[in-house]
């Protein structure tokens, strides 16, 4: 038998639109298709237990699409170095494919090229998980873009690939080893806290691409509404952080077949993609994102680092400040939270309790579904001020004026705070607004 490939997935896991996949078939040999559960290798950042509790469902998903179509997903759990030379010994293959990756794994990734081309395999990498590649749109100077608009304007410049289709067979090479995914122990136990979760999402490429078209069918032509939270939005963004379903899909979906309607807002929603595109070039640049500030002035700001009781009030949803909490609590329901909402509870935060950005960043990335190492640091630093294209230090929302111009009719704020449950706020937000100013005042004096 010829020697076979691999294919190694990782925050890609789909059949269709994946250029390794489609490579390492068009050689026309057997594939070992693997899943390499890597929170070892250094400067890998373990998931947090919303985000673990999606991959264990879609790595099912996964698997059982790959079975229907012959094949067979080998799951493996170690640091990448040590493991996939290790299964290229035990497979005999002689070549190794992946998707690019664009955060602290690309070191990984890397090392893994060189060692494995010195010991005669062929590797081979591809552009598939973003519109643009980081290093494709930059300034005129060669240097990465710290604001969004000319960016996008670069970005949307470029050609943008069409998507591949899925294969109709997986070749697969028998007898080898692969971990049981339960042995994994991704999801949660005592307590189960994932109910909402359950009622909420169905992970896996299928049900990504059930949802693209639904979103495109109805929810589109309401986009121009997205600001108010008791209408929602596309709720696509944890398909695309697992790769369940690619932007180039997405990208060439909202300039398929849709109504009148649903096409004026295409633009918009499209910068939306291009905003995750965005962080990712600042990440790409700055892989410290979520540790480090983007501004180094920002070092200086007198942000205070407690986990005492205002931050567990915000955390539980027990403010007493009612879009706050509503917030708070639609994401431990849901494992996520309306974009305008994040930045109400992200900016209440950072300026009305000055608490550190990284303590929001590090909740967040524990409790969404769809929070990535780009786009959730990226968006706290945002908010805060000390990131790239970050909102004016004066901005701080106002809780109370966000709720009355974008839930006028209490809707969103009925389901997740009954008036019954209304708390006494723990802290006044005209006041904090000040203390708020005077700290960013004093910071850029």
């Amino acid at each position: 038998m010829s020697a076979p490939s691999i294919v190694w997935f990782r925050d890609d896991l789909r059949l269709s639109d994946h250029p390794a996949l489609s490579a390492a078939l068009g050689r026309g040999r057997p594939v070992v298709l693997l899943y390499l559960f890597d929170e070892e290798s250094a400067g890998i950042r373990p998931l947090g237990g919303a985000t673990r509790w999606w991959l264990h469902h879609s790595l099912a998903a996964h698997a059982a699409e790959i079975a229907r179509l012959g094949g067979r997903l080998v799951l493996r759990r170690g640091a990448a170095e040590e493991e996939l030379p290790r299964l290229v010994a035990e497979a005999g293959a002689d070549a190794v494919f992946w998707n690019r990756r664009y955060g602290a794994g690309r070191e990984v990734d890397a090392r893994l090229k060189a060692v494995l081309r010195d010991a005669g395999v062929e590797v081979a990498s591809f552009a598939a998980n973003l519109l643009v590649e980081p290093w494709e749109v930059t300034t005129g100077a060669g240097t990465p873009y710290q604001v969004f608009t000319p960016f996008w304007r670069a970005a949307r410049e470029r050609p943008m690939r069409e998507p591949l289709p899925a294969p109709r067979d997986l070749p697969s090479v028998p007898g080898v080893a692969s971990d049981d995914l339960d042995s994994w122990k991704l999801l949660p136990t005592r307590p189960d806290w994932a109910a909402g979760l359950r009622e909420t999402w169905e992970p896996g490429e299928n049900s990504a691409s059930r949802r693209v078209e639904r979103f495109a069918a109805e929810g589109l032509a309401d986009y121009h509404r997205r600001d108010e939270p008791s209408v929602g939005t596309s709720g696509l963004s944890p398909h695309l952080r697992f790769g369940e379903i690619s932007p180039a899909q997405i990208w060439h979906r909202m300039h398929g077949n849709l109504t009148p309607a649903a096409r004026r807002n295409v633009p918009k929603f499209l910068s939306e993609l291009g905003w995750r595109d965005f962080h990712w070039s600042i990440l790409y640049a700055h892989p410290d994102l979520a540790t480090r500030n983007y501004r180094a002035a920002y070092d200086e700001f007198p942000w205070v680092w407690d986990h005492g009781p205002a931050v567990a009030a915000w955390r539980q949803g027990r403010t007493g400040i009612p879009l706050v909490d509503a917030g708070m609590r639609e994401l431990m329901s849901t494992g996520t939270m309306h974009n305008r909402v994040r930045m109400v509870v992200a900016s209440f935060l950072v300026k009305n309790l000055l608490r550190h950005w990284r303590l929001g960043e590090e909740w967040f990335w524990d409790t969404l579904v769809d929070a990535d190492e780009a786009s959730n640091p990226g968006n706290w630093q945002w908010v805060a001020g000390s990131g790239a294209d970050a909102a004016p230090y004066f901005r701080v929302f106002n809780p109370d004026l966000q709720a009355k111009k974008f839930d006028p009719d209490g809707e969103y704020l009925r389901r997740w705070v009954p008036a019954e449950e209304q708390l006494a706020p723990i802290v006044d937000l005209a006041e904090s607004r000040r203390e708020a100013l005077e700290a960013f005042s004093t910071l850029r004096r």
